[in-house]
C-alpha cells in the first residue's frame, strides 16, 4: 500500500534530497515555490490547490529536520568521543626487582 502512495516525482525529490550536492539548493527551491504565486495547481481550487503545496511543505519539513537531528547526533558522537578521550587514565606498569 505504501508503494502505491510514493509516485515517481516523490521518489525523485527524496533521492535529490539525499544528494549532499544539491539538499539545500533543492530545500530553497521548495522554499521559493511555497511563497511564490505560481503554482502547478492554483490554490483557487480549494482541496486541488492545497495538495501540491501540503505535500511539498511536509517534505520540506521533514528533511530540515531530519538535517537537525543528523547535527545533533554528530555533535553528540564528537562531544562523548571528547569525554573518553580525557576520561582515560594512563596505567603503568612496573616489574619489581630486588636490590642488594
Amino acid at each position: 500500500m505504501k508503494r502505491l502512495l510514493r509516485s515517481p516525482l516523490i521518489n525523485w525529490f527524496t533521492k535529490l534530497l539525499r544528494n549532499s550536492k544539491y539538499r539545500w539548493l533543492v530545500i530553497l527551491g521548495s522554499v521559493i515555490y511555497l511563497v511564490s504565486p505560481l503554482d502547478i495547481s492554483p490554490d483557487v481550487f480549494p482541496i486541488i490547490g492545497w495538495v501540491d503545496d501540503g505535500l511539498l511543505a511536509t517534505i520540506v519539513v521533514t528533511e530540515l529536520s531530519q538535517i537537525a537531528l543528523e547535527r545533533r547526533r554528530s555533535l553528540q558522537r564528537k562531544n562523548s568521543l571528547r569525554t573518553e578521550a580525557t576520561s582515560v587514565e594512563t596505567v603503568v606498569d612496573v616489574d619489581a626487582v630486588t636490590v642488594a
